[in-house]
């Protein structure tokens, strides 16, 4: 007796291009305010897969205060 074994090939998913836009932290929250800090865009400080790469350079916030964008 043959045992065959069949294999479920998953179709390719498609690129998805991410980008962090403008800053949204709000730096004013603990006065019960909302001021935040006009950062446009996300600037890596350092070179990926160091710590560094999740701080942005304009701003000094992490990179999850900035908006996601996936195109």
């Amino acid at each position: 007796m043959k045992r065959v074994v069949l294999k479920r090939v998953e179709p390719p998913r498609p690129v998805t291009t991410v980008r962090y836009v403008e800053c949204q932290k709000n730096h004013a929250a603990a006065a019960g305010g909302h001021i935040v800090d006009g950062c446009r865009e996300f600037i890596p400080s350092g070179a990926e897969g160091i710590d560094a790469a999740f701080t942005c350079a304009a701003c000094g916030c992490h990179r999850n205060f900035h908006r996601r964008v996936e195109s």
